[in-house]
């Protein structure tokens, strides 16, 4: 059972390093900034907006983006799918 919590463990570790990036850059875009401070400001509404609807559409970058991260986030919840249902 160890065995299989450290497999876990270290996929979602691994599947996690990128995340602060992807986010960051996907955040600088939906709300037109540069700063880092946006990532460290509890802004969910419009990130949100964002990654379920289409705020920019003749926007390539956000749309790229967007399609990207909710790839990555997809495979987040297939993992925590998998390791919920493998783990009985």
């Amino acid at each position: 059972m160890t065995d299989f919590l450290n497999i876990w463990f270290i996929l979602f570790l691994i599947w996690g390093f990128p995340l602060s990036f992807y986010r960051s850059k996907f955040r600088k875009i939906v709300y037109n900034t540069n700063s880092w401070v946006i990532n460290i400001k509890p802004l969910f509404i419009r990130e949100l907006k964002g990654l379920l609807f289409n705020l920019y559409p003749e926007n390539k970058e956000y749309l790229k983006m967007r399609n990207f991260y909710r790839f990555y986030l997809t495979i987040y919840i297939i993992l925590f799918t998998l390791y919920f249902f493998l783990k009985n």
